[in-house]
């Protein structure tokens, strides 16, 4: 008899068969094996808030075999991730498939690797209690908030919305964010700024003092500027005094799943969904040639920064033969992780080998993982070099016989350090070689007019930085929350950014105004603490659901008769419906507001709204309804502007409405890519002579060829063009 070994996935359970011998199989559960039923709450709230786990549809076939397999094998492993999620999937197992205890064991590891999957055989362990506890009282906890608040949401607001533990929370951070962009007044200020010149080199110079006096942002007004412009320039420029110190910049600690999300989002503009799932394939393993498969990197869902000590060994090793002793740090550095709680995993991410560098890897990952591998192994690998050296140099300029002041400041690189494997990207300004009574050349100086900035809204990096500094989620929830409020449409993504729709806002105010523990940081926070607290056995579940469900039961009986709909919904117009006179109201749907008669559902009769708010008149096409010869007008729905058949309700014809690129079909050579938008709200990008041609890409072609492999170029990150086939970029 075998020895059968159980993991989530079937790339990770390719990858460790590869690992061991014949009397191994390694097989997969994909993901959950159980779960609460869909169609009912499946808690029950009068016995101890048990919960009744029902085996999805897709997850039977799976379930059956898996019993087959267990019955005949003389050992189960159950091998699934080292988190409550895993820990909890492994249960599930083991009450499925009724094992025996003698015939069970739990083995956990934190990277792919022949050595990590042998060292997990060799040290088993019992399943922890505490883990899965934690990880069902999230489960039911978000059941609750879910399933009992969301029906309230459909009844009062409009049908198909919901509200979550966490993404509420999420939904009123952009929310306040926008009230605060809407808020705000900008400042006017100046500054006086220009260019000046020392034995042929140019540098940057600014005014900072008058009268002895350093200048405070709003001490300008464009008067005093374009006087201290006009008294400066034929002023004779001598250095007064050259400073310059050295100064150590550490390297940043390794990567955790929130800083990963962050900095791939700033560099990459991956979304924390995008980078998760490549983060995902790197660990479950990628073919890396004679090698066979390998993981590359270790467990991704993590907020601890620590790194083992046999990486720190073969990082240090590395640097050493790489660059030299004068690069490695003695003894390797440690990190203190930042995080409340940190509890997903013992590590941070790291490559699973610091041998397997970006360049040797390059040829077994596409563009993208790539990457990712790259920020996570220069991190990683930077995070134990010694410090760099940056000299900074303040020059003070005194303009003569005025009563300003100038200075410059610059930077420069004495020693590389860990930048020599990280770098920031930051531009130094180059000072040349000054003394003190150097005269210098003014080249160009002018006054500026300045105005503050509202504070920007949230890119997704921004938000996971927020979440993560309030307490709010943990590594497993920020890239599905925030995929959640997007698919949901509480949030739009305008230019990589994310700003509340109007639902998103009446929600958000509804729930502040009736249901305030639900989004309040504080609150949801310390929650999160009580789910630490259970995976550390410190605290029970059952008392914790308990005590935050009775006081919400009670509040969301009472709203049920307190809320009017109403008033949330509907806003008195003076507009009159021209299909049956009576009169009109604002309504708001799931995709804003819009116009509607009273006399529903005797006449439906919408209209849309414009920008002002006031009432829109269809625009109408050239388009005939090829049913009943009616014009086609657009209206908009969930993936935007469609054409319907102005006969409705009468005639129901709907049609897409195709945005041209004028780019050519690269596929088939006869269509037009053409954009349409997904149900992610994410636009992509087709051949319009779809089903017969289905070629896809992601980003909006050019036009243009890639000169090596003659494919399309479509647009990249940061106004960059790339090839959509090999890895070209301009």
């Amino acid at each position: 008899m075998s020895k059968l070994i159980i993991v989530e996935s079937p790339t990770k359970a390719k990858t460790i068969s590869g690992f061991l011998g014949k009397e191994y199989k390694v097989e997969s559960s994909y993901g959950h094996v159980r779960d609460l039923p869909v169609s009912k709450l499946g808690v029950d709230v009068e016995n101890n808030f048990e919960p009744s786990y029902t085996v999805p549809t897709k997850a039977k076939k799976t379930v059956t075999n898996l019993k087959k397999l267990a019955s005949k094998a003389e050992m189960v492993y159950f091998a699934t991730d080292e988190d409550r999620e895993g820990e909890a999937i492994s249960w599930h197992l083991q009450a499925l498939l009724d094992v025996p205890a003698k015939k069970q064991k739990r083995i956990a590891f934190h990277e792919i690797t022949k050595k990590a999957i042998q060292q997990a055989l060799e040290n088993p362990r019992d399943l922890d209690s505490f883990l899965v506890d934690a990880q069902q009282a999230r489960r039911i906890l978000d059941r609750l908030v879910g399933y009992k608040l969301s029906p309230l949401l459909w009844k009062k607001v409009a049908r198909g919305l919901s509200a979550g533990r966490v993404q509420s929370v999420a939904v009123r951070l952009i929310v306040e964010r926008e009230d605060e962009i809407k808020k705000f007044v900008a400042q006017e200020y100046w500054t006086i700024e220009g260019l000046a010149e020392y034995d042929q080199q140019d540098f940057k110079i600014t005014v900072f003092q008058h009268q002895g006096k350093t200048l405070d942002k709003f001490d300008l007004d464009k008067g005093q500027a374009e006087i201290a412009v006009r008294e400066i320039t034929p002023a004779k420029l001598l250095v007064r005094q050259v400073e310059a110190r050295e100064i150590n910049k550490k390297p940043a600690s390794p990567f955790t799943t929130s800083t990963l999300q962050q900095d791939a989002n700033r560099r990459f503009g991956y979304s924390a969904k995008q980078t998760m799932m490549l983060a995902q394939q790197l660990y479950e393993g990628v073919h890396l040639g004679s090698e066979g498969h390998g993981g590359l990197i270790t467990y991704m869902r993590t907020d601890s920064q620590n790194l083992s000590a046999d990486f720190v060994a073969s990082a240090n090793e590395w640097i050493v033969k790489n660059f030299g002793e004068q690069y490695a740090s003695s003894g390797g550095r440690k990190y203190r992780t930042k995080a409340k709680l940190a509890q997903e995993a013992h590590e941070a991410i790291r490559p699973t080998d610091v041998a397997n560098t970006p360049d040797k890897v390059k040829q077994y990952l596409d563009s993208r993982q790539h990457k990712l591998y790259s920020l996570i192994w220069q991190r990683s690998v930077a995070s134990q070099m010694v410090d760099a050296t940056l000299e900074t140099t303040s020059v003070i300029i005194d303009a003569k016989n005025t009563e300003w002041t100038l200075k410059a400041t610059g930077s420069v690189i004495k020693f590389p350090g860990w930048q020599k494997v990280y770098a920031t990207g930051s531009e130094e300004n180059i000072l040349p070689a000054l003394k003190e009574n150097d005269q210098v050349n003014l080249k160009n100086l002018d006054a500026l007019q300045h105005f503050t900035m509202p504070p920007a809204r949230y890119s997704e990096a921004g938000l996971v930085h927020a979440m993560e500094k309030l307490g709010i989620g943990r590594p497993s929830t920020y890239a599905p929350t925030i995929a959640t409020i997007v698919e949901r449409k509480y949030v739009d993504k305008i230019e990589k950014r994310l700003a509340p729709t109007e639902i998103g806002t009446v929600v958000n105010k509804l729930l502040i105004e009736h249901f305030p523990d639900i989004v309040d940081y504080n609150f949801t926070a310390e929650m999160e603490n009580d789910l630490d607290k259970i995976a550390e056995g410190k605290k029970k579940w059952q008392p914790v659901i308990k005590e935050f469900y009775e006081p919400f039961a009670r509040q969301l009986a009472m709203k049920e008769k307190e809320i009017d709909k109403k008033e949330i919904t509907e806003t008195a117009t003076d507009e009159i419906c021209e299909k049956c006179a009576s009169p009109m109201v604002i309504k708001l749907g799931r995709f804003g507001r819009f116009l509607a008669c009273t006399n529903y559902p005797d006449c439906k009769n919408t209209k849309p709204l414009g920008e002002n708010g006031e009432a829109q008149e269809p625009e109408k096409t050239n388009e005939v309804c090829p049913k009943c010869n009616s014009p086609m007008i657009f209206k908009t729905g969930r993936f935007g502007k469609f054409l319907a058949c102005s006969n409705y309700p009468e005639c129901k014809t709907t049609k897409r409405v195709e945005q041209g690129t004028g780019v050519i079909c690269p596929k088939c050579n006869k269509g037009e890519m053409v954009a349409r938008k997904g149900r992610g709200g994410k636009f992509f990008y087709t051949c319009n002579k779809y089903p017969e041609c289905q070629h896809i890409t992601w980003s909006k072609p050019t036009g243009e060829y890639c000169p090596e492999c003659k494919q399309l170029l479509i647009a990249g990150p940061k106004d960059t063009v790339k090839c959509e086939a090999c890895d070209y970029t301009k």
